[in-house]
């Protein structure tokens, strides 16, 4: 009798040793201790710690979530760090692998202290991941604040995706809340008092209630009646076709053309001798071989340099050898032969070739710096050059230089007059403004469906990613600016769609599914 005892008190119990081998670092079962449940689940100084774990999980997801959404604006945040730190690479993807790396590993150490609870087994962290846990919370909080500091337009695309991401978000939440039933139910029921019951089950039970009914608040614009939704917006190539092609140059808008893109979008400067060109950064140094050229001119102003030494510049080679998105597909042979012979483009010939193609074209227009001799008559020289020099048809050119519009209006009156900023429309309106130019973080569906009701169309920049471009489209925008055209090219309906119908539906099964597992489980 004594033997069989003793082989029941010390049978192998591979699950729990391992359990407790990966959270604990006991392996065997006497460096463990099993605690009733509805007791507490470690010793005093362990319960400081289970606490960081859960909130480690929850900013760690925090970030992982924002950074993942964030995605529409990689380029721009590698761009900001090569300004910086004068070199460039892929800093976004390696961020984003390390979040989900951290998140991954906080969330095991989640499951296994869940599971632990489960088994009755005292909660006890190795030193080696409380250190983990404490540097998941550090860098992940610390990274939110940065982020927040220097990036805090972030937080508006974090909104707008829950207008996309919200309804499925609430099956996941609804999903976790049904797996922590099992730990919840096993340490109430078995608690000896009321009070620990009520203290268990109550925040539960609360925070359950409280996602059942998070959907009366919910808003999307994809959720709508059959047969609201409006045309697809129109594709404009950010600076060409930058994902396929070396950016401004005369191959980046030849490829948004062959992928059917409806406008071209560029940045215009203007040389020391008068001659617009297309070129978004204010120095060279990142989209020319300036620096094996000139050494001594790479910070010098694009636009100090004459037209004769910019024309000998090679505009693709960076292309190839930085990679400048991390979706990049490869390259056919072909491809890269005529990307490693890109050469600065002049606007005329932009302009020529958007004409030649019946394709709408805007352009920010870059005034040039103190002492150049265009510095007080830039818009007159590129008027000069899109009236005089380019033969483009007026009706195609969006001018969005808000700067002597009314002189711009006199001259070219068949100019799309385009406003970079939101306004009443009664200015609007008096403006002769037909069309707003706007960032996709001020996205909102009902100004653009009122500024629509006045003839005044949206285009919302810059939209790369299915999800936000679903999203412009159904709040109804008129047009996107885009550096991913050969993508979003072939989205037939907006991703999500759904009519309230379908979401109630799916709404009122998820919430009824959960209360029945949750039901079954506390009743077991």
């Amino acid at each position: 009798v004594v033997r069989r005892h003793l082989l029941q008190r010390y049978e192998h119990q591979p699950f729990i040793s391992c359990l407790a081998g990966f959270y604990s670092c006991r392996w065997k079962r006497y460096q463990r201790r099993r605690t009733e449940p509805g007791k507490c689940c470690c010793k005093t100084r362990e319960c400081v710690f289970f606490p960081l774990l859960v909130g480690a999980f929850c900013f760690s997801l925090l970030f992982l979530y924002m950074w993942g959404e964030a995605k529409n604006d990689y380029n721009n945040f590698d761009w900001y760090n090569y300004g910086n730190l004068g070199f460039w690479f892929l800093w976004s993807l390696v961020l984003l692998i390390v979040a989900a790396i951290l998140f991954t590993y906080i969330t095991l150490l989640l499951v296994l202290a869940m599971c632990l609870l489960a088994e009755g087994q005292q909660l006890y962290l190795h030193w080696s991941h409380k250190i983990g846990t404490f540097l998941v919370l550090g860098f992940s909080i610390t990274a939110l604040f940065i982020l927040s500091v220097l990036w805090g337009d972030q937080w508006k695309t974090v909104r707008l995706s829950f207008q996309i991401t919200a309804p499925y978000l609430h099956i996941g939440a609804i999903t976790i809340m049904v797996l922590l039933s099992w730990p919840v139910a096993l340490h109430a029921i078995r608690a000896d008092k009321k009070v620990v019951q009520v203290v268990i089950v109550g925040p539960y039970l609360a925070i359950l209630l409280f996602l059942f009914l998070i959907p009366l608040g919910m808003y999307s614009p994809c959720i709508r009646e059959m047969g609201t939704l409006g045309p697809k917006p129109a594709l404009i190539g950010h600076r060409g076709a930058p994902m396929l092609a070396p950016e401004n140059t005369e191959m980046s808008f030849q490829k948004t053309i062959e992928h059917h893109g409806d406008g071209l979008e560029t940045d215009v400067t203007i040389s020391y001798d008068g001659v617009p060109f297309l070129m978004h950064d204010s120095t060279l140094r990142r989209t020319t071989n300036i620096k094996e050229v000139y050494p001594n001119d790479t910070a010098q102003n694009a636009a100090l340099f004459s037209w004769d030494t910019l024309k000998e510049l090679n505009a693709g080679m960076w292309f190839l050898k930085d990679k400048p998105f991390s979706c990049m597909g490869s390259l056919s042979r072909a491809d890269q032969n005529q990307a490693m012979n890109q050469s600065i483009y002049k606007l005329s010939n932009f302009l020529r070739l958007a004409d030649s193609q019946n394709k709408l074209v805007i352009f920010d227009l870059y005034r040039p710096p103190e002492k150049h001799p265009y510095r007080n008559s830039w818009i007159n020289r590129t008027l000069e050059v899109i009236l005089n020099e380019s033969g483009i048809r007026p009706h195609l050119v969006l001018w969005l230089e808000n700067d002597m519009r009314s002189f711009v209006q006199s001259v070219a009156p068949g100019f799309q007059q385009t406003m970079g900023s939101k306004a009443p429309v009664e200015d609007l309106v008096m403006d002769n403004i037909v069309k707003l130019n706007l960032a996709y973080t001020e996205m909102s569906s009902e100004d653009i469906r009122k500024y629509a009701e006045a003839n005044i169309t949206t285009n919302l920049y810059v939209v790369n990613e299915p999800w936000l471009f679903s999203l412009a489209w159904c709040s109804g925008a008129h047009s996107v600016t885009t550096n991913a055209v050969h993508t979003l090219k072939n989205l037939n309906q907006p991703l999500f769609l759904m009519t309230p119908q379908q979401y109630n539906i799916m709404w009122i099964l998820t919430d009824l599914t959960s209360v029945l597992l949750i039901s079954l489980i506390f009743a077991l």
